[in-house]
């Protein structure tokens, strides 16, 4: 039987895909159930129920989840405005090439500007402190702590949320604000009795998604706070990398809690996604 030829272009996503994330994600697994002489044990998985681990995980919630709804609601106001708000057509277009571009920029470089920017020596808070004698490091603030790394990560939530909401914000068929207008409701009982409805499945999926996004985000935490803020990226980088901490296979514990916290995360974004496209169809 011969395989139709349309599936030799599909063939090197799914060789990526099987290479890549597959066959990883297998060996992760396995490895959390495994000791050192390969042998099955669940030690690794109830190691994952000391203190510091649960408070790392717990401090990686937050943030996370800081950051997303945060990230999600700033989001959805921009996008709100460039859509339905009258705006000329040119900011439209700038906002989403923009935040097409920003949503993806993270790691070292985003670390970097963000510590040039609001570090102790940073170009906003020496100006702060030079023109307005407002020193926000006395105030309180500190770049590496939750509060600077969520705000850090802020810088590429609010793009990914204006990319994926967007689209949904098109969706609104402009039938409905003429059918509400003609029964006579207002601007505000349109809102909410028809826009928030039909978005609420929209908002929550991509702030789950949101939250998944942040969650396993480690090149960008690492080179802003290193080892001074306890997440689970970071401290499962220290358990793989070879230094007194090392333990490979907690780290694939560490590594297999983290694929079912964003596995269940994306369950439920696919699961909102499915309900909110009934709407938008």
């Amino acid at each position: 039987m011969r395989l139709p030829l349309q599936w030799l272009g599909v063939a090197p996503f799914f060789i990526f895909a099987l290479m890549f994330l597959i066959l990883p994600t297998f060996y992760l697994v396995v490895g959390a159930f495994q000791n050192d002489q390969g042998e099955f044990t669940f030690a690794n998985i109830g190691a994952l129920f000391q203190p510091s681990i649960l408070a790392a995980y717990w401090i990686s919630i937050r943030v996370s989840l800081a950051s997303a709804v945060l990230g999600a609601l700033a989001g959805l106001a921009i996008s709100i405005a460039i859509v339905r708000g009258g705006l000329p057509r040119w900011v439209r277009s700038t906002t989403m090439t923009f935040s097409g571009v920003a949503s993806n920029f993270a790691g070292v470089p985003l670390a970097f500007a963000f510590l040039a920017t609001l570090g102790r020596l940073g170009l906003v808070t020496v100006l702060l402190r030079t023109w307005f004698d407002i020193n926000i490091y006395a105030l309180g603030f500190n770049i590496l702590s939750f509060a600077g790394l969520t705000l850090t990560y802020l810088f590429f939530q609010i793009p990914l949320m204006v990319v994926i909401i967007t689209p949904a914000i098109d969706g609104l068929k402009k039938e409905w604000g003429e059918a509400a207008a003609t029964l006579g409701a207002t601007q505000f009982q349109y809102w909410r009795m028809v826009v928030i409805p039909v978005l609420w499945p929209s908002f929550l999926g991509t702030v789950i998604l949101l939250f998944a996004n942040a969650f396993g985000a480690i090149a960008t935490a690492y080179a802003l706070t290193g080892s001074s803020l306890n997440i689970v990226p970071i401290l499962l980088y220290a358990q793989i990398r070879g230094d007194v901490l090392h333990n490979p296979h907690l780290g694939y514990a560490l590594a297999f809690g983290m694929i079912v916290v964003t596995g269940l995360a994306n369950i439920f974004y696919i699961w909102f996604r499915v309900r909110s496209e009934r709407w938008l169809k």
